[in-house]
């Protein structure tokens, strides 16, 4: 069994960064791509970025390009999300999502193994 834990999430100003990060442990084996989601009130899940194992493929939502970057650290069984010029629309709560496989479609009901969640609020 795999088991993903966000954090980093929080409240900051239009054009603010946050950084999250989620801890996979357990069954890392299944972690192979990991990806970053997310769900506004009242909206489905939406995909926002993914990387795979080695790190050299990234994928992004057309919405947070230029903005946002995906990063991990195999090491530490560890993948991040750097958001930076960050909106009102970014607002919702992230999850952290991993499967076994890479490819570039990264459709939420494609995932295996889900994170908690981490709210952010992108406010003045």
């Amino acid at each position: 069994q795999l088991t993903l834990v966000e954090s980093g999430g929080g409240s900051v100003q239009p054009g603010g960064s946050l950084r999250l990060s989620c801890v996979a442990a357990g069954r890392t084996s299944s972690s192979r791509a990991m990806g970053w989601f997310r769900q506004a009130p009242g909206k489905e899940r939406e995909f926002v970025a993914a990387i795979c194992w080695s790190g050299r493929s990234t994928y992004y939502a057309d919405s947070v390009k230029g903005r946002f970057t995906i990063s991990r650290d195999n090491a530490k069984n560890t993948v991040y999300l750097q958001m930076n010029s960050l909106k009102p629309s970014d607002t919702a709560v992230y999850y952290c999502g991993a499967r076994t496989y890479c490819s570039a479609n990264y459709a939420p009901n494609t995932i295996d193994s889900w994170g908690q969640g981490t709210q952010v609020t992108v406010s003045s």
